[in-house]
């Protein structure tokens, strides 16, 4: 029998991977998602990254079984030409599937529950600080008291990033806004554009925003031939104050951790005040506008101007142990230049992560993050069921050979010095034509 189904081939079909023409394949079939871009819940970024290939093992992490019914209305009515899937594509699918039956994407216990106590007890402790006592030190740990809220709020952000912690869609928008944008100061919008683009490029050195440091911080030398960011659509020029910077990264690391919230804070207003598509912007500018106007009045409270600076910078630094081990993850695993391919989905999240090894006990200060590589398979997986997930992708990972690699939370802080003073080694080498200044010149003078 004559097949009469339409067919075009892969070189084809990443033919259609430029904005205006873009083109996807799931299980072989071709969706044309151009127009889909503006309106893709999780922004036009994994549809750019991914655009003119197969990426049926990225829909099928991100999406629930509901959505398949949506695509339909983009099929091309063409199909891709020799589709094939790999043994650990097929192992990788049943295992969502799998899960799926469990109910596991589902069940998300009490974690919500639990943060969201923890976080008023530590929000009314510290506010208490401030207005009921006249000690600096009961000031200097409401501040702590604050950066731990924050850490919090950060976890909670991040899960309903990835599924619905509430019980709908409208509630689950509610405890966003209100846990990042007003009570962290964090853009939720751009929390979300920013992290779906570190998942879908897990370690792109051009696509991954999560390790574009420059110029305070490098992963590989790669990055001296000033790297362009399709993530900021510009180029990283690693210049000499940058080479000055990065020569020095691994003693910089912890204190620049310990205000690398100011960066957030800036990022978000970068893109709230752009002209790119943000959904809800409104909402979004005025749960930040919230957040400024309650923590700098807070602050107005404390005595004098030493306890002030005194209370932020607590607050500041205990939130710069979050920031930390956002890096510990990535900082020391594998990298790549280019875009991700979605064939390799994979093997791609598993090298470029690192798992940290605790007791269960400690899962609330990890806030899921210590199972990485659980987490990047099954973004949708609530963090409460990564710990019982774990086996599976061990057994997966053997299989087909393939690393799963886990190390202690101090092991994997090591694993990061060292990668980033191999970094700061190879910057130092002056005999690179890279331009120099005052401040590099007098530091690396010898004799």
């Amino acid at each position: 029998m004559v097949d009469s189904k339409k067919h075009i081939s892969q070189q084809d079909l990443k033919g259609h991977n430029k904005p205006g023409d873009l083109w996807i394949s799931v299980q072989g079939k071709v969706y044309n998602v151009t127009d889909w871009t503006k309106h893709h819940p999780g922004g036009d970024l994994p549809l750019l990254s991914l655009a003119g290939q197969d990426v049926t093992d990225a829909f099928v992490a991100y999406h629930p079984g509901a959505a398949w019914q949506y695509l339909d209305k983009f099929f091309t009515g063409y199909y891709l030409e020799d589709y094939t899937v790999s043994e650990a594509s097929k192992d990788y699918r049943k295992l969502v599937a799998e899960f799926s039956k469990m109910g596991l994407f589902e069940k998300k216990g009490h974690c919500a529950l639990y943060t969201f106590v923890f976080m008023a007890m530590l929000f009314a402790v510290s506010i208490y600080g401030v207005f009921c006592s006249d000690s600096t030190w009961v000031h200097l740990c409401s501040g702590g008291l604050m950066g731990l809220l924050w850490i919090q709020s950060g976890w909670i952000g991040h899960d309903s990033g990835h599924y619905q912690v509430m019980s709908s869609r409208g509630i689950n928008r509610i405890v966003q806004v209100l846990t990042g944008n007003c009570l962290a100061g964090i853009s939720i919008a751009w929390w979300k554009r920013n992290h779906n683009a570190h998942h879908i490029a897990c370690n792109s050195l051009d696509f991954d925003p999560d390790l574009q440091h420059m110029p305070f911080f490098v992963v590989s030398s790669k990055f001296f031939n000033s790297i362009t960011s399709c993530y900021y659509e510009r180029k990283l020029h690693f210049d000499s104050v940058a080479r000055f910077l990065v020569s020095y990264q691994h003693w910089t690391f912890y204190p620049v951790m310990c205000l690398a919230r100011i960066n957030l804070f800036a990022q978000s207003f970068l893109l709230l005040l752009s002209k790119k598509n943000v959904p809800n912007r409104v909402q979004e500018i005025f749960g930040i506008l919230v957040f400024w106007i309650w923590y700098p009045l807070l602050i107005s409270c404390l005595p004098n101007w030493g306890e002030r600076v005194m209370f932020i910078v607590a607050s500041f630094s205990v939130t710069g142990i979050q920031h930390v081990q956002f890096c510990l993850n990535h900082f020391s695993s594998n990298v790549y230049v280019g875009p991700p391919c979605s064939n390799d989905w994979f093997r791609k999240q598993t090298q470029g992560t690192l798992n940290i090894k605790c007791s269960s006990w400690m899962d609330w200060f990890h806030g899921g993050l210590q199972f990485q590589v659980e987490h990047h398979l099954f973004p949708r997986l609530p963090r409460c069921n990564l710990r019982k997930v774990s086996p599976f992708v061990v057994e997966l990972c053997k299989k087909h050979n393939l690393p799963y690699n886990i190390v202690s939370f101090w092991k994997s802080n090591a694993m990061t010095m060292e990668t980033l003073q191999a970094a700061a080694l190879q910057a130092r080498d002056l005999s690179r034509p890279v331009p120099r200044n005052l401040v590099w010149e007098a530091v690396n003078t010898h004799g």
